[in-house]
Order: structure tokens, then C-alpha cells, then sequence
């Protein structure tokens, strides 16, 4: 097993580092131009635009400027913001917390909806209870999150006035009132990903039970005797998790990078909003900085995924 992660590694950083350089070009060739501001501002003489354009080092060529990119990205520092002039670290340090406690929370709350719904709908095949769990998963994965967002926003915040659809993140909990007003703010966003989430979860985990219910091993744990409830949570379980392991590794960076529209709908200051708005500023240093980090969640996740097939199923052996 060490060797098969060290030979994983091995191929990640050249993949990391094509991924990095694809990137960077893209950006650097783009027609974006950070100081545009600047140049549309008339009180600005064009040799101070000339001089900041020096100190941020855009007046070096583009190749010149990943080196050095990358050689600071290694040692953890991701360079300073052409915006707001900040370290680029510290911003995705300010904007992590955030994240992880609307996306990160909002993919749990989906898989722990989701496996006992998958669990319930294949074992209860075609039977109203499968019926009402498989409609509603269509429709959850059906519904874009934009629109799903939106709504909750005019039921529960402009009808019912029960919660706020701004996020603030000033607000930290210290007593039992910030609690509330941070669980009330954080409901709809994490509502809004959640049930998208364990929407398209439980359809796999069904269809991945309902392909090992019929199979010899079943039959033979009945014919013993078992109980249904250990049939199916014992035996069925374990080898229908395989398959669906890869989807719920997988899913996290694509949780990251899907949530940047509930972010934007909401106003949530995570990392998906901060990514949306470097963009449209043609600020390199942190769209690169994000999307790097997008690819390392990819990587490091496909490698998760691979060593737990191994976990879950003993015949999977890595040399």
C-alpha cells in the first residue's frame, strides 16, 4: 500500500504542475488587465500606473513570472493580491473558515440524508416508500441550486421573515443569541447544497444496493437464517459502499467548486465568492492560488478514494 500512494504521489506533482502552468498561461494571456482601474482614472499620471505596474511585476514576461510563482507556491506562499494588496495566504485563510462551515457541513448533512434514504428506497423496492425517496431525489437533482436558493429566499425571508439570506461573517458565537442568529443564517445555504447533494447521492447508493441484493452471497445470508435489518446493513452495505465511495471522494472538490453560486447567492464570503470576484478583477495571484487548490482537493481525494477501496473490499490489493 506505501508504495502504491508514494507511485500516486509520484504522478500528482507533474500533473499538478501542468495543471498550474495551463493555468497561469490562460490567465496571463487573458484580456484582463488588474490596473484598469487605474487607467480609466484620469487623476492617475501613467507613470505611476507604470511604476505599480513594475512593483506588482506584470511588466516581466508571463513564463518568467509562473517561475517565480511557483517556486514561492511551494514553500506556501501564493504571492500578494493586485487588489487589495494583501497576502494571498491570508486571504484563503480568512475565507476558509466560512467555507468548510456552509459547503463542508452542507456535503455532510447530504450524506448522512442520503444513506439511510438510498439504503431505505432499495430495500423497499417499488414499494410507495421507493416511490416517494426516488421522486424526490429527481427532483432535488433536477432543480439547479440557483433556483433552489432563490426560492427559499422569497419563502423564508421576504414571506415569512424567518431567516436572513444575507450571510454575515462578523458574527461569532459566544453565547446562546449568536448561536441562534448563526444557525438561522447558515440554514438556507446549507439547506440549498445539502439536499442537492444527497439527492444525487441516493440515487447511487440504491441503484449500487439494488445490484447486490440479487446476488448468491444474499440469498445464502438469508437461507442462515440472518435477520433482513443484518442482511442488508452487514453484508449488502459493505459491498455496495465500493462503488460509492468514489462518488463521495470525489464529490468534495466538486462540492468546493459547485457552491460558488450559492455563495453568490446568498452573499457568502467563502472562498467560491472570493474566486468569482479575483476573476472578473483580473487578480492572478488568487485565481491561481484558488484553482490550485481546487486541483490538489481533486488529486489528494482520487487517492482517498483508491486506498479505501481497499478498506472496504479485501480482494482490492495495491502493490
Amino acid at each position: 500500500m506505501g508504495r502504491f500512494v508514494a507511485r500516486r504521489l509520484l504522478v500528482a506533482i507533474p500533473t499538478l504542475l501542468a495543471i498550474s502552468f495551463v493555468m497561469y498561461a490562460i490567465l496571463a494571456l487573458a484580456p484582463i488587465d488588474p490596473l484598469a482601474g487605474f487607467a480609466a482614472d484620469p487623476r492617475v499620471p501613467p507613470e505611476v500606473r507604470e511604476n505599480i505596474r513594475r512593483s506588482l511585476g506584470l511588466d516581466e514576461a508571463w513564463p518568467y513570472r509562473y517561475v517565480k510563482w511557483l517556486l514561492a507556491a511551494v514553500q506556501g506562499n501564493f504571492g500578494i493580491s493586485f487588489v487589495s494588496r494583501s497576502s494571498v495566504s491570508d486571504l484563503l485563510w480568512q475565507r476558509l473558515p466560512t467555507t468548510l462551515a456552509v459547503v463542508g457541513v452542507a456535503y455532510i448533512v447530504g450524506v448522512i440524508i442520503a444513506l439511510p434514504a438510498g439504503i431505505l428506497s432499495a430495500a423497499r423496492r417499488n414499494t410507495v416508500t421507493d416511490h416517494v425517496i426516488s421522486l424526490s431525489a429527481y427532483i432535488g437533482f433536477s432543480v439547479p441550486t440557483f433556483f433552489t436558493g432563490v426560492l427559499l429566499i422569497i419563502i423564508f425571508s421576504i414571506k415569512l421573515h424567518w431567516l436572513t439570506f444575507l450571510y454575515d461573517s462578523r458574527v461569532t458565537v459566544h453565547d446562546l443569541d449568536s448561536l441562534v442568529v448563526q444557525i438561522k443564517q447558515s440554514i438556507m445555504p446549507i439547506a440549498v447544497l445539502g439536499l442537492f447533494d444527497a439527492a444525487i447521492l441516493t440515487r447511487y447508493i440504491r441503484a449500487s444496493m439494488l445490484e447486490n441484493l440479487p446476488l448468491d452471497y444474499v440469498r445464502t445470508a438469508h437461507a442462515k437464517g440472518l435477520a433482513e435489518r443484518l442482511v442488508v446493513l452487514r453484508h449488502v452495505l459493505r459491498n455496495s459502499l465500493i462503488p460509492v465511495v468514489t462518488l463521495v471522494a470525489l464529490g468534495v472538490p466538486a462540492v468546493f467548486g459547485g457552491a460558488i453560486v450559492t455563495e453568490q447567492i446568498f452573499h457568502v464570503p467563502g472562498i467560491g465568492a472570493l474566486l468569482i470576484t479575483s476573476i472578473g478583477n483580473g487578480d492572478t495571484p488568487v485565481v491561481t492560488a484558488v484553482v490550485l487548490i481546487f486541483a490538489v482537493l481533486v488529486v489528494g481525494f482520487n487517492l482517498i478514494a483508491d486506498v479505501l477501496y481497499a478498506v472496504l473490499d479485501p480482494r482490492v490489493k495495491y502493490t
